[in-house]
């Protein structure tokens, strides 16, 4: 029978590893994809236009919200 510390650094270890794969399965993915197709994408072309949308979303949404505006 294991004894309470065992069961304590089981739990912490199993916990730790939840997190892991909870906040590590999608940038795994998008590396793989990354790495494994041909031609290789350029990373700058994915991002530069999220980043455009966050920041105009972003924008829209502080002058809904401002009293300001």
């Amino acid at each position: 029978m294991p004894s309470e510390e065992t069961k304590e650094r089981i739990s912490k270890v199993i916990e730790v590893g939840r997190t892991v794969l909870h906040y590590g399965w999608i940038p795994l993915i998008i590396y793989v994809g990354f790495t494994r197709s041909n031609p290789q994408p350029s990373l700058i072309k994915y991002v530069f236009p999220i980043l455009l949308f966050l920041f105009f979303a972003l924008t829209v949404s502080f002058r809904l919200i401002s009293p300001l505006a």
